[in-house]
């Protein structure tokens, strides 16, 4: 691992939202230097509205190039300086072309190793779409970029609960004909690996949820889970991924299942994001698994009914610069572990057979408590 400080990549986001505000409530802190070098794909005509229109006091560096950023300070690489009107609260092509500049600039960086990892503010997703963009948002921009052929995986996740999502930007009608046993298998294998690699989770256990109420009540209320999930889950099981379900939504989060694994696997967006947020609004992160790059993001939006008041939020964009920073750690370490692996003499017994739900302890009815390793953060404390 190189001696360098981490290079962070962050883009504007949408300049009528929140992006600007929480990027610089999270750099108040000098403490986050220590940990990486940030460097900010934006214009600071438009910063240093939002820093005076709301008294902040975080300071900038503006640089024309990454090779110019200076190690012990926020950087600003200029992306446009341009005078450009703000419209706090509101929707425009405008912000939307500021928000597609810095982020084709930023993934320009990546791809020349100027930045090691990206952390996006958030943007509209309708009021970025131009001929340059036709995306339903950030992570199919960014696989279509950078993914180099691989298909990227949104995880919602906190240290709490880890949410992964077989579909996601996709109409709720458009779900069913969308769950098949390759797209589940194929999520299953991403999210393993990403657990094992990326969060340094040793055996990782998933949960797969199912589609229709009770879980398709033995095909009464639908077929998907008998005829797709379930021999999907099966197929994964064969693999050595230790997975269980289908598992009904509603009775799983109701009585906090998710709780003894690593992560859940939901259908479509609303099925796990609608929980996740309720749980983890303020310190939920949206990590992009599956691509080269590490990419995260807060997992809320523009905000526009609170932009410019100074009244935002910075904790979920501060939790994706720890996450960003901990996967390329943890990348680094799973990777070195395996590049020269000692041959195999003999054969680890297992307590756990795969594919097999967890015993039931049968006093409490609870589902025993299962032991994480990984996940240590080298974090500076925030002052209370």
């Amino acid at each position: 691992m190189e001696d360098r400080k981490i290079r962070v990549g962050i883009t504007q986001g949408d300049t009528n939202g929140i992006g600007y505000e929480i990027i610089l409530k999270t750099f108040a802190e000098p403490a986050l230097l220590e940990l990486c070098t940030p460097i900010i794909y934006g214009n600071p005509r438009i910063a240093t509205y939002h820093r005076k229109s709301m008294e902040l006091t975080t300071n900038f560096a503006s640089v024309q190039q990454a090779d110019e950023i200076l190690p012990d300070r926020l950087n600003m690489v200029v992306v446009d300086d341009a005078e450009v009107k703000i419209d706090l609260g509101q929707s425009s092509p405008e912000a939307g072309q500021q928000a597609l500049k810095a982020l084709q600039r930023a993934l320009a960086d990546y791809k020349e190793g100027k930045i090691d990892v990206l952390v996006t503010a958030p943007i509209n997703k309708y009021g970025i779409q131009s001929d340059e963009f036709r995306f339903p948002g950030h992570t199919e921009y960014i696989q279509a970029e950078v993914g180099e052929g691989n298909e990227a995986l949104m995880i919602l996740m906190n240290e709490r609960l880890r949410v992964a999502l077989v579909t996601a930007h996709l109409p709720l009608s458009e779900v069913p004909a969308a769950i098949t046993v390759e797209r589940i298998m194929a999520r299953l294998r991403t999210l393993h690996l990403a657990l094992c690699r990326d969060f340094a989770i040793s055996g990782p256990r998933i949960a797969v949820l199912s589609l229709n109420p009770h879980a398709g009540e033995n095909g009464l209320l639908g077929k998907e889970e008998t005829e797709v999930i379930a021999p999907a889950i099966a197929q994964a099981a064969e693999e050595g991924i230790s997975v269980f379900g289908p598992y009904a939504a509603d009775g799983f989060f109701g009585s906090r299942m998710y709780e003894h694994y690593d992560a859940v696997l939901a259908m479509y967006h609303d099925q796990g994001l609608t929980v996740f947020k309720t749980l983890a609004m303020e310190d939920g992160v949206n990590y992009t698994a599956g691509l080269p790059l590490v990419r995260t993001s807060p997992d809320h939006g523009t905000a526009y009914d609170i932009a410019g008041k100074g009244v935002a939020d910075e904790n979920s964009f501060r939790q994706a610069i720890y996450t960003a920073i901990d996967v390329w750690r943890n990348r680094i370490r799973y990777d070195e572990a395996r590049e020269n692996p000692l041959p195999k003499l003999y054969s680890e017994r297992r307590e756990d057979t795969f594919g097999s739900r967890p015993r039931r302890d049968s006093e409490s009815g609870n589902a025993p408590r299962y032991r994480r390793e990984g996940d240590r953060h080298d974090r500076p404390k925030r002052n209370e």
